[in-house]
């Protein structure tokens, strides 16, 4: 497999190339890279993941850009599968509904549909639905479970053809995908294209502010290649004739921010949300160099405390596995200084069970083996659902084996709870 790296030049909001960079980090692999032959998986290729702030509209964001078809083709991650990720979606589709009234039997579009669990509750509610994603396996997935599914990334021509065919959406969706698209304008000028007047968009994106404050290194990985904030997409979507109207931060994956947004000139009033969301980066210096220096430098700080961590295992000759093969992984891994310290990661995945992990080439095995194996550490690479991950496994920690949790702090976790370190 070849992977084309593109080094972009300029702020991907606004075109400026005033942009300067504030988080140095180590080339990791691709994370949805998973081999039969360890040798191979070890010697998989790296790639920058550094970050960049723009000086003049403040958007964070990665600069090295892996070749989209590489990235999503064979995409593994699906969202029905995700621990309460369909919860949250029948949650949004409810509120989406609520707030833009659609008419009955009205277009819904969800641009990364993936497994089409989003739109689901949608079609549910007896509205039409339309899923366009470019990974081969999601997109069947979907297809299969009767979500009608475009296989494809989404670009200005098809948003033409799908409004000639299907007519204008009345709600268009983008959750967890308006962060990893290199070319942000093509995708607001698809959702200007096929959006019908008095519709509106909704997206979901890790907040930028809840980056900063948790410490979420976990998320800086190459398929997130934006970190939003208000401040620089308010700017942005004007650019491309859309306003956004509502900002909402949510607790999905950390801290997430939902935004709404309308046709520029739409009748709906612009709410206090994003105004006050405004005034707290504000007061948080979000658009400032300095915010994510200091940013960089707490990195820096934990990746010290966490190969300490690991210097202590070795000396001790403690047996550590890895829970969850999960996209964080190489980035926490390697990151924070756990290179070559973990011996097995488990994971129940069908797609990446006796494969290895790129980067040190580490087997995955089931989730069973934990059990079985009882390492005397398990990393939860899988950070998202690490209260989860702990409550599921309580007779590991009744046997005597500790959790470690990297987000946002360092923690160990035993049967009677945290572990001085």
């Amino acid at each position: 497999m070849t992977v084309t790296v593109t080094r972009r030049q300029t702020c991907r909001l606004c075109n400026s190339r005033n942009v300067e960079r504030v988080v140095e980090l180590a080339p990791i692999p691709l994370s949805e890279n998973y081999s039969l032959d360890r040798t191979q998986a070890a010697n998989a290729p790296r790639f920058p993941v550094d970050v960049y702030m723009c000086a003049d509209c403040g958007h964070v964001q990665q600069l090295d850009v892996i070749d989209a078809k590489i990235l999503w083709d064979s995409y593994t991650y699906y969202s029905g599968s995700a621990k309460g990720m369909p919860e949250h979606f029948r949650q949004v589709a409810d509120k989406a509904i609520l707030t833009a009234k659609p008419p009955a039997g009205g277009l819904v579009i969800d641009i990364g549909s993936n497994d089409g669990s989003l739109l689901k509750p949608f079609k549910e509610a007896g509205y039409r639905v339309l899923g366009v994603d470019p990974a081969v396996d999601a997109a069947q997935r979907a297809n299969d479970a009767g979500i009608p599914t475009i296989t494809s990334l989404m670009t200005r021509d098809l948003a033409r053809q799908i409004r000639e065919e299907h007519g204008p959406a009345h709600i268009i969706c983008a959750f967890n995908v308006f962060a990893h698209a290199d070319d942000l304008g093509e995708m607001a000028d698809c959702v200007r294209i096929m959006l019908a007047p008095g519709g509106l968009f909704f997206f979901e994106a890790q907040y930028l502010l809840d980056i900063v404050d948790g410490l979420l290194i976990a998320t800086l990985f190459h398929e997130h290649l934006s970190h939003h904030s208000v401040k620089p997409l308010v700017r942005f979507l004007d650019s491309h004739g859309l306003e956004l109207i509502a900002a909402e931060r949510a607790p999905i994956q950390h801290g997430s921010l939902i935004g709404t947004v309308q046709l520029k000139g739409a009748q709906r009033p612009v709410e206090n949300s994003v105004r006050q969301l405004l005034a707290l980066e504000a007061e948080r210096r979000l658009d400032k160099l300095d915010t994510l220096r200091a940013f960089d430098t707490k990195v820096k700080l934990l990746r010290e405390r966490t190969s300490e961590l690991v210097a202590k295992w070795k000396a001790e000759g403690a047996t550590v596995a890895g829970y969850g093969a999960a996209r964080s992984g190489p980035t926490l891994i390697i990151q924070l200084g756990l290179s070559g310290s973990i011996d097995f990661i488990v994971d129940d995945h069908p797609q990446k069970v006796g494969k290895f992990a790129s980067g040190d080439g580490t087997l995955v095995l089931p989730t069973s083996e934990l059990m079985s194996r009882m390492p005397d550490y398990t990393v939860i690479l899988a950070w998202v659902h690490s209260k989860k991950i702990i409550e599921s496994n309580q007779d590991y920690l009744a046997k005597g084996g500790r959790f470690v949790v990297l987000c946002p702090e360092t923690r160990v976790v035993g049967k009677d709870g945290d572990i001085k370190i």
